[in-house]
């Protein structure tokens, strides 16, 4: 009997080939995963932008059950799904913003949720502004409260609709396509199988797309002890 491994858990495949018995779950749970990053305020530890890569890369697995019976539209209907879902968590996640007003910088950290990411997402949209709804989807952590933030300064609601949308169908459209597509790539004209390879596409991609964050966090450290 196989014992459950808990590090799977950051492990993007894992969500991508889960099965519960003999049906495949795995873009049932992938599409919970993107609305959850956003629209519970506790995705911020979840594979994002890693999870979308590689559904690029198992999309044939994924749409089995849905199939159009062309690759082309199949990926591009896994990549809406996802937007679809990255657009309903941002809602969800102005809501509370909105709605909470000051409290969730009031709030105790737990095990789901940190303030100092509340805090980094406030600076990122300060700088930014609206266009932060659309840079931060691509950004770890960031994406999971910048919509928050957004609800919380009262950012004019079609405004926020409008770049949530621009944002998601980029960053879904963008990793889905890039995957799936340098996948075949690799396969066929230099025999290379990328799925031998999800350990190294992961931790490459991950720090990527934490190097931004990291940076700006250095940067304010710096600037704090001159």
């Amino acid at each position: 009997m196989n014992h459950f491994d808990w590090k799977q858990l950051f492990n993007p495949e894992f969500y991508i080939l889960l099965e519960l018995g003999s049906v495949k779950i795995g873009l049932y749970v992938v599409l919970f995963i993107v609305f959850a990053e956003t629209g519970l305020l506790a995705g911020f530890f979840l594979p994002g932008d890693s999870l979308l890569f590689l559904c690029g890369i198992y999309s044939q697995s994924l749409m089995t059950d849905i199939s159009l019976g062309n690759d082309f539209l199949n990926v591009t209907v896994l990549a809406l799904l996802i937007s679809g879902m990255g657009i309903l968590g941002n809602l969800i996640g102005y809501w509370v913003g909105a709605k909470s007003g000051d409290y969730l910088f009031n709030k105790e950290d737990n095990l789901l949720f940190k303030k100092k990411y509340l805090y980094q997402s406030k600076d990122f949209f300060e700088k930014y502004g609206n266009k932060a709804i659309v840079f931060a989807r691509f950004l770890p952590i960031v994406r999971t409260f910048a919509p928050v933030i957004a609800g919380i300064v009262k950012m004019e609601k079609k405004k926020f609709i409008y770049f949530t949308v621009v944002g998601s169908l980029l960053w879904s459209f963008t990793m889905t396509f890039a995957g799936h597509y340098l996948y075949e790539l690799f396969l066929y004209q230099f025999k290379i199988d990328l799925k031998h390879y999800i350990e190294y596409i992961v931790i490459g991609i991950i720090m990527l797309t934490t190097f931004p964050v990291v940076l700006k966090l250095l940067k304010k450290n710096v600037i704090k002890n001159k």
